[in-house]
């Protein structure tokens, strides 16, 4: 038997929104076309990602974006839309084993920065 949805007496007054939709109870991220990949060189960490993604599927760690969550993120990409430095970018699932990724969606640095870092 499913648990009883909470009445009016438990929800908070205020109408506080818990979770955002069904996002955090199914995992969505399968429906995407398309999804959003981070270069961190470039990203300024100012959280405009964060506060318009819809899904919450942005990644925040020391109040600095860390990533994003792919189980829930739907690839609408009003993150990459909205980033002011341009530090997102939506890439085609088709395209995405080519670009060097880890798990969280932020771009493995190229060879050729890190050899200029060096210099």
């Amino acid at each position: 038997m499913s648990e009883k949805a909470p009445g009016w007496k438990e929800i908070p007054i205020g109408g506080l929104i818990i979770h955002a939709g069904n996002s955090f109870e199914y995992e969505t991220g399968d429906w995407r076309a398309e999804r959003p990949v981070l270069d961190k060189e470039k990203c300024i960490d100012c959280l405009q990602c964060w506060i318009y993604c819809p899904d919450g599927s942005i990644l925040v760690e020391d109040e600095k974006m860390a990533g994003f969550d792919y189980k829930h993120c739907k690839g609408c990409g009003i993150c990459a839309h909205l980033c002011p430095v341009k530090a997102i970018e939506m890439i085609s699932e088709e395209e995405i084993s080519g670009v060097p990724v880890d798990e969280w969606g932020v771009k493995k640095p190229s060879p050729e920065s890190k050899e200029s870092e060096v210099k």
